[in-house]
């Protein structure tokens, strides 16, 4: 008997997020300490708890890594230097020279660890040669509108920079490296986790304009010369990564079975709908509200509680003036398809704990989420049209508040379909 379907629906998320933390999965995939030199760096919402699961498996080392504000932790030998995610800043900048100059000092039989996460994209930052800050801040900003996938906005900064795209590694050769990653991508790619500063790309400076072009980013002429000019991007082949290994060592999948095995638990029949999911956060959601309706018509008096769970990256397409994101914008579409039908619960958040720009994880809502809008004078249907998700929610006390979670396994969305009641 599930009595509080959002207290249940939360305590899912958490355990999702729970698994993913560094402090609990990181130390069984570090090897011995190596003997002679060890250097840290890492970039990351992650990273810096990636850092302190390391010194409390290795004691002090010698290091930098770059994580958002707000989300450092206290270490002993390895700076922190906390920077601005989603769009980068100059203390990004300024502490990524200092990594590549670290790196660069690294000799043939020294050890660099590198810890990498979802958001390492914004908070490593050293534009190519004629590209600005302020003007690569601008492509970042116009990327994060386009409605772009992850992967795609990633091709383009990756051509954008001296440290993404296997570069970051390349500046530590020739000494051994080892890159442990989060997952926070569909499909666990890891040259697309953090625009895989430690992973050789293929692609071209071509593919990144072809990107642009696609989803009509506006970018400045610099931006375009520079892609014209070729980029540092290294290749797979590239000799100066022949000693790198990367190893994904915690992903969504991981996060989504947990949850799962915790639904389990309560008696509910678990669908899994996949844990690299992309596309439309609206459209998405309508898709997932018609499988639930379909479910529940099915259902009669007695049978178990459903739980659709999903993970991936879904995105927004920038309409309105509005504050949202992804996660807040597939639970208002997805109440508005919904129409009010008993017995359907939702959660869905960010389990870095941040949804878009916002401070907020996401949202969780029930049957009664529209009648309370329109006795509290807001509209739905207007906030979907601003994507205003997060102003919605807030208005209907439906945001979930998590603060920085120090970890990131992408998206996870529940959905539960509770069976009518015994007559």
């Amino acid at each position: 008997m599930i009595d509080r379907p959002d207290l249940f629906l939360r305590s899912l998320f958490d355990r999702a997020v729970e698994v993913a933390d560094p402090m609990r999965s990181l130390k069984d995939f570090l090897p011995e300490k190596p003997k002679g030199r060890v250097i840290v760096v890492g970039a990351g919402k992650a990273s810096a708890r990636m850092a302190e699961a390391v010194e409390a498996a290795w004691g002090p080392c010698e290091g930098l890594v770059i994580t958002r504000y707000g989300y450092g932790r206290p270490c002993r030998g390895i700076e922190i230097v906390e920077a601005a995610h989603p769009v980068p800043d100059l203390a990004g900048l300024e502490a990524t020279v200092r990594m590549l100059a670290l790196v660069e000092t690294a000799g043939e039989a020294d050890f660099v660890l590198a810890l990498i996460s979802g958001g390492a994209s914004a908070l490593l930052v050293q534009p190519v040669t004629g590209v600005s800050l302020a003007e690569k801040q601008a492509v970042n900003q116009a990327l994060l509108a386009s409605g772009a996938p992850i992967d795609r906005m990633n091709t383009v900064r990756k051509h954008l920079s001296r440290v993404k795209g296997g570069q970051l590694a390349a500046a530590a050769f020739p000494a051994e490296l080892l890159a442990l990653m989060i997952s926070d991508v569909p499909g666990d790619d890891p040259a697309f986790i953090g625009s895989g500063p430690t992973v050789g790309d293929p692609s071209t400076p071509e593919d990144a304009l072809a990107v642009i072009d696609r989803w009509k980013i506006n970018v400045p002429p610099s931006i375009r010369e520079a892609l014209s000019r070729g980029s540092g991007v290294a290749q797979p082949d590239d000799p100066r990564l022949a000693r790198v290994r990367n190893v994904i060592y915690a992903a969504p999948r991981q996060s989504l079975e947990a949850a799962a095995a915790l639904a389990m638990q309560a008696g509910c029949d678990v669908r899994l709908l996949g844990d690299a999911l992309e596309g439309e956060a609206r459209v998405v959601a309508e898709a997932q509200a018609r499988e639930a309706l379909a479910l529940q018509a099915g259902m009669k008096a007695g049978d178990a509680p459903i739980l659709l769970l999903s993970g991936g990256e879904l995105t927004v397409t920038r309409r309105g003036d509005g504050i949202g994101g992804p996660n807040a914008e597939f639970c208002l579409s997805l109440a508005i398809a919904l129409q009010g039908a008993e017995g359907i619960h939702a959660l869905a958040c960010d389990t870095d704990g941040v949804d878009g720009a916002a401070e907020v994880a996401g949202a969780v809502f029930g049957p009664e989420l529209l009648k309370t809008a329109k006795e509290r004078g807001v509209d739905p249907r207007h906030a979907l049209r601003r994507n205003d998700a997060h102003s919605f929610f807030a208005a209907v006390d439906g945001q979930v508040v998590t603060g920085p979670t120090l970890t990131n396994v992408n998206d996870f969305r529940a959905i539960l379909v509770l069976p009518p009641a015994v007559s």
